[in-house]
């Protein structure tokens, strides 16, 4: 099936003697035993399993072309859960534009137990070059956040397949409707499901997706479940209905999206934009070869200091000046701000994530920001 037929069909696993056609929410923290023991439902404890989780786990992983997928509280646990399952002294290769909350991690939990090298990963050679004896794992994220840089999936899966390293792509920005990892030969996919999957700005997630149930998936489906980081039914359902309309909304987010980069890239007071769509994007062609389209996540640069990004924050009307992405409405935030005195983001950067309302009062909006 097509990832539009996937996204409404895939969590229909339910079957209940009401005869419900989307899936019922099931609050239940427990389960009957049957008399042999067992657990006739297919759940014992809803921190292990739950019937809206599952449907959950099973539409994502469908749309990712995945074997098995595990969902957590937030984006964030889903890094946790994934540094967590490697083992003491392991070295990590990440980006140099890394999203802040994860790289945090690695700098503040994580400092003690793990070794990590932040690179610019558009440099294939500077990748293989950064291995060590101890790497144990390549994290990459396309389209980072906030530069928007691409990084060639296809090529860093062949260079860690042919040291036997697991390569994870956080591919939030992206969607399983514009990218697929997995198929370019990433090993497991994450997503904050929080963002675009949710899409609504009002239900917390993340989630984890791999391409086949190795040793490493089962350490990471021990931490979630042993854990116990997991998503309220509730969350579940919520995601579950969004995804039905993920493949629609992400054409709205597409087509706004690169009517605002046009604009944003023609204005006089922007000083230069990052969107991978754009022909001027260093890394577009890139970005043509393993993306379906190019979302409505972009960064630009304000002519002038932070003074003069702040300024133009504080003007807008449409877009809420908030953190967070992938919602219905327009977001825009001056990221240096968010991410504190060490961030290497430029103080003139706004990111904005464009939403579905009609172009012409997104375009109204930062027009009369800009002026």
């Amino acid at each position: 099936m097509k990832p539009e037929t996937l996204a409404i069909h895939a969590s229909n696993l339910i079957k209940t003697a009401t005869g419900d056609v989307t899936p019922p929410l099931n609050l239940s923290t427990t389960f009957f035993r049957g008399e042999d023991g067992g657990y006739p439902g297919g759940h014992m404890y809803s921190r292990v399993s739950n019937p809206n989780r599952s449907a959950l786990e099973n539409t994502v992983a469908k749309l990712e072309y995945g074997e098995d997928a595990a969902a957590f509280s937030s984006g964030n646990t889903c890094g946790l859960a994934m540094f967590q399952a490697l083992k003491p002294g392991s070295h990590i290769i990440a980006p140099d534009d890394m999203y802040w909350g994860i790289k945090k991690q690695l700098l503040t939990i994580f400092n003690e137990s793990l070794e990590f090298d932040f690179i610019d990963q558009t440099d294939l050679n500077l990748i293989k070059a950064t291995i060590k004896p101890n790497t144990q794992l390549i994290w990459i994220e396309t389209p980072s956040n906030p530069l928007l840089k691409v990084t060639d999936i296809e090529e860093i899966a062949k260079i860690a397949k042919a040291k036997n390293i697991p390569l994870v792509c956080d591919s939030t920005f992206a969607s399983p409707i514009l990218q697929n990892p997995i198929l370019l030969g990433a090993d497991i996919v994450m997503h904050s499901s929080t963002k675009y999957l949710g899409g609504h700005s009002d239900v917390l997630g993340g989630i984890l997706v791999t391409a086949r149930k190795d040793e490493l998936w089962e350490r990471i489906k021990n931490i979630q479940q042993t854990g116990g980081a997991v998503p309220a039914p509730f969350d579940c359902f919520l995601l579950t209905r969004s995804i039905k309309t993920l493949a629609y909304r992400m054409k709205g987010h597409c087509e706004n999206g690169k009517k605002v980069a046009d604009y944003l890239n023609q204005h006089p007071n922007v000083e230069a934009v990052f969107y991978p769509g754009l022909e001027s994007h260093p890394q577009h062609e890139i970005a043509k070869k393993q993306m379906k389209d190019f979302s409505g996540m972009m960064s630009f640069l304000v002519k002038g200091d932070a003074a003069a990004a702040h300024k133009v924050v504080n003007k807008v009307q449409l877009f809420a000046q908030a953190t967070s992405l992938g919602g219905v409405e327009s977001l825009i935030e001056h990221r240096y701000s968010v991410e504190g005195p060490d961030s290497t983001t430029p103080k003139n950067l706004l990111r904005i994530s464009v939403g579905l309302e009609h172009i012409d009062d997104i375009i109204a909006d930062l027009e009369q920001a800009l002026a």
